[in-house]
């Protein structure tokens, strides 16, 4: 069959007007073809490649309104640790399982997932959706730095043993609960993996690097957790910890909403593999802010999208981040998917099968119409 639309985007531009895609009965690309005026199925509105969420919590789905907007990062993660266990098993696996579902009908076709537990393993063998599990290590006692590993390694064998997995990796939670022992434990256990880390949230994450001030101090004494072995580096997290990473690694950095022009230079003369992952409308719920985008940009960053978990946003919704960013920063919708597309499956090293219109391959088909985006392949 043949596809038209008013614009058709292959992932990375804009196709020639009057361009049709020829697509088989699975989705297959078959053929791109210019100038076609022949019998076609014709869409009011865009077509795209289906969307990649860089990253997501699936395994959060069931907190949804669970939490007041705009508490602050440091109150939210207080609420997700007492609300991660307040709800049964058979409710936390309905609301992910309708969350996958979500992400399916919002256009999503391939999505790196935030594991914590093995909660998700009901998810793989649904096959809608492309999952990366990033399982994540945590533990800010350097002490500590076998037992913490040796948790993320169990589950991550968990992911690794089922065959319907897509792919798995064991990553680092974030600077103010993982210790340098294990930053530099799991970055030197497999160079080759892609590191997601949750980057810059909140300005206190920053203080706490700088001078051991604000509230991150309360947060780990909320959870029991000792500070007195931590000496503050007198800069940022991110230009503290980067150092304690092997630059082999491909590294995304999520949320980014207080990340200077100082700390992506630094990194990006680390990093060849380097990934600023946005998720807007996660933080305008926490932290009722949003990063510097036109700062990335400026310095050419490589920019993805992901919608963080429902527990800090209504919906899962790629499209939706997509209007965010274009009606705070003005950015041409032409980039915007390419951010969308493209960028994310090179962030989740999946460019060969997903993300761009390629002619033999399935990366699904977007409809993007009436302020709103549905899978139609």
């Amino acid at each position: 069959m043949f596809l038209k639309a008013n614009r058709i985007h292959d992932g990375k531009q804009f196709l020639p007007m009057n361009t049709a895609l020829e697509v088989d009965d699975e989705g297959r690309i078959l053929n791109i073809l210019a100038e076609y005026f022949g019998e076609a199925t014709e869409f009011e509105g865009i077509l795209c490649p289906a969307f990649i969420n860089t990253h997501c919590h699936l395994e959060l789905s069931h907190l949804k309104g669970f939490i007041p907007k705009h508490t602050g990062l440091i109150s939210f993660l207080q609420q997700v640790t007492k609300g991660r266990n307040a709800y049964s098993e058979t409710e936390k696996a309905t609301a992910r399982n309708q969350a996958y579902q979500e992400l399916h009908d919002n256009g999503v076709i391939a999505v790196g997932d935030i594991a914590n537990t093995t909660d998700t393993l009901d998810l793989m063998p649904l096959k809608k959706l492309y999952l990366h599990s990033f399982v994540e290590a945590i533990g800010f006692n350097p002490s500590l730095v076998e037992k913490s590993f040796s948790y993320a390694k169990t589950t991550y064998d968990s992911f690794l043993n089922v065959a319907d997995v897509d792919a798995t990796s064991i990553t680092l939670h974030a600077p103010y609960s993982v210790s340098d022992k294990l930053f530099e434990r799991v970055s030197f256990w497999d160079k080759s993996s892609i590191l997601s880390i949750h980057n810059q949230e909140c300005e206190d994450e920053n203080w706490f690097y700088i001078n051991k001030s604000g509230a991150v101090n309360s947060l780990l004494h909320h959870l029991n957790i000792d500070t007195s072995h931590f000496t503050p580096s007198g800069t940022t997290s991110l230009q503290t910890y980067s150092q304690w990473i092997s630059t082999q690694h491909q590294l995304l950095l999520v949320h980014n909403s207080f990340t200077s022009r100082e700390d992506i230079q630094q990194v990006k003369h680390l990093f060849t593999n380097l990934f600023f992952c946005l998720c807007p409308n996660a933080n305008l719920y926490i932290e009722n802010t949003l990063p510097d985008v036109p700062l990335l940009m400026e310095e050419e960053m490589k920019i993805c999208i992901g919608t963080d978990s429902l527990a800090s946003n209504d919906q899962l919704c790629i499209y939706s981040e997509l209007k965010t960013l274009q009606q705070h920063f003005d950015i041409d919708w032409e980039l915007l998917l390419q951010w969308a597309t493209y960028n994310g499956a090179q962030a989740l090293r999946i460019e060969d099968r997903f993300g761009s219109l390629g002619i033999g391959m399935k990366p699904g088909i977007v409809h993007i119409y009436q302020d709103a985006a549905t899978r139609i392949v």
